[in-house]
């Protein structure tokens, strides 16, 4: 019995004694959407779409006053 209680006492101090378990960083987490996310893609694809526009209707008009002159 004596031995008994001996060896877990042994065992139980072998076991704590070791070097704690290094800190680990912190996982990055993946970036989730969010309803501003779709707005700003909405407004960037306006914004694509209007200077598109501009270069089409700058092309015409060089093209009318080349054909005018």
């Amino acid at each position: 019995m004596k031995q008994t209680a001996f060896l877990l006492g042994v065992l139980a101090l072998t076991a704590c004694s070791g070097k704690p378990p290094s800190p680990q960083a912190p996982q990055p987490q993946a970036r989730t959407a969010t309803p501003w996310d779709q707005m700003q893609q909405a407004k960037q694809k306006a914004k694509d779409v209007q200077k598109a526009s501009q270069e089409q209707a700058d092309r015409q008009a060089k093209a009318l006053d080349a054909a005018g002159q």
